[in-house]
């Protein structure tokens, strides 16, 4: 069984977009998924997919309407494999583990692959400060002073990739990884 995790894009930022993990978890129920968990209020949600019906819709998309339809909001989601999260975790570029003093690591999560122009618009950026590696769908950020003062914020990414993304912290990003890993061995 393949553990599932949809990452939800802006809700519950600065009084916007309240979901309520209680009743997200509710709709993915009703939306056909089991064994459904979600983690923090940033719109963190792993579950199995596996009693569902064949469609051809993509599952994000099967979220995003359900959100739209049960909470009234538009949210992009991103949605990944456990074992996505472990390609993420093994494959990154930064020295996660020795991290100097007021340094983190973020990562976001894009919704499809970029166009090379996409591409080409964020190599052409760089910064004095922080630093990114694009990899995949997948955009590493090591910031020195923080993501709140770094100019790879996630609306900055969107902007130059043209592609919807959603952000994560190096803990959480781990965090989850554990939870579906646990998932997987139930």
């Amino acid at each position: 069984m393949t553990v599932q995790l949809a990452l939800l894009r802006g809700i519950n930022v600065s009084g916007q977009k309240l979901i309520k993990m209680a009743e997200l978890k509710q709709m993915f129920e009703a939306l056909g998924f089991t064994r459904v968990q979600t983690y923090i209020q940033s719109g963190n949600v792993l579950f199995d997919p596996s009693g569902l019906t064949e469609s051809a819709e993509p599952l994000h998309k099967r979220i995003e309407k359900g959100i739209e339809a049960t909470f009234g909001y538009q949210v992009p989601v991103v949605v990944r494999t456990v074992g996505d999260l472990e390609r993420i975790l093994t494959g990154c570029p930064f020295p996660a583990d020795s991290l100097a003093s007021g340094e983190s690591l973020y990562v976001a999560l894009l919704a499809q692959s970029p166009s090379e122009e996409g591409v080409q618009r964020l190599l052409a950026c760089s910064s004095e400060i922080d630093e990114y590696r694009l990899a995949g769908d997948e955009v590493y950020i090591l910031c020195r002073q923080g993501l709140g003062k770094s100019m790879f914020s996630n609306n900055f990414l969107e902007k130059k990739l043209k592609v919807a993304a959603t952000t994560r912290n190096w803990q959480t990003m781990n965090k989850l990884a554990a939870l579906g890993r646990a998932m997987e061995q139930e």
